[in-house]
């Protein structure tokens, strides 16, 4: 009697801890939905293709955001140009080249170090590197490494994680067959963590995608209603935009509306973003499973 008292009361205990666990993630995705309804509530009337399609006019109290999405897309994929090769090279050297010891250890708490630094200051650190000392100027180059930087630490670690989850019997089998320890892991080791990689990657993105602060002082401009030129040039970005709409200018009755559509289109990116990236997780879990 007494071990079947204690049965039942492991299983009320049980069932208590689930229905709570249970509960927060149906209150995290319900904050989640009202945040949504509100921006899509707020936000939809001003969506149209003229706002999408057209620059800004009348002080931005009219017209659309159509250069802020191409700076917003340019700054994307240059952090992505920058970040994506570093972060993914270093997390190769610190799961399958560097000794597993102190130096190992220190690059780890560096990198997560960095990880925690806030935005701002990788702006501010940005502009007196790229921006004054190599001369770069306030230019989409400028902001493109800049939040490259600030994408590396999580690349880094999303990395290493991919490579450790692969068994080691994969590499030990690669490099019986006389594979060199390079072409194991461009043939074996990578291809079947590319999925975890890319998924950090679209993480990455989906941060700096909505960062104002580092852009704010390498390549942001207040007003640009034409696309730019060259890299070397500044551009218009969502997150600055819509700072700029929100909290300034001459008359923010009309520009409020403008507001909340920027934020639903900079939604709209991350999720398109995100889609894309598990259509590529999908690709790349179909490439391993068949070869």
């Amino acid at each position: 009697m007494e071990i079947r008292s204690n049965n039942k009361a492991k299983h009320r205990s049980q069932k208590i801890a689930f229905g709570l666990f249970r509960l927060l993630s149906l209150c995290i995705v319900l904050i989640l939905f009202v945040i949504l309804g509100f921006i899509i509530y707020k936000g939809i009337g001003a969506i149209s293709w003229e706002f999408i399609t057209s620059s800004p006019t009348d002080g931005m109290t009219g017209g659309g955001i159509w250069p802020a999405i191409v700076g917003t897309f340019y700054l994307m994929v240059g952090s992505a140009l920058f970040a994506f090769p570093v972060g993914v090279m270093s997390g190769i050297y610190m799961n399958e080249y560097a000794p597993k010891g102190k130096l190992v250890r220190f690059i780890r708490v560096m990198t997560n170090n960095l990880s925690g630094i806030p935005s701002i200051v990788f702006g501010l650190f940005g502009m007196a590197l790229f921006v004054n000392y190599m001369g770069f100027g306030d230019s989409i180059l400028a902001g493109s490494l800049t939040l490259g930087l600030l994408c590396v630490p999580l690349v880094i670690r999303t990395t290493e994680e991919a490579l450790k989850a692969i068994p080691d019997s994969m590499r030990e089998g690669s490099r019986a067959l006389g594979a060199t320890k390079l072409q194991t892991i461009w043939h074996v080791i990578l291809p079947m963590g590319m999925p975890n990689i890319i998924t950090g990657l679209i993480l990455a993105l989906g941060r700096v995608s909505g960062e104002t602060a580092p852009i704010l002082f390498t390549c942001a401009a207040y007003f640009l209603p034409h696309l730019p030129a060259s890299i070397l040039d500044q551009c218009m970005a969502l997150p600055y935009h819509l700072y700029v709409i929100s909290t300034s200018g001459t008359d923010m009755e009309a520009q409020l509306p403008l507001a909340y559509g920027t934020a639903l289109v900079l939604i709209m990116i991350i999720l398109l973003v995100n889609l894309l990236a598990n259509a590529l997780r999908k690709y790349f879990e179909k490439r391993v499973k068949t070869n």
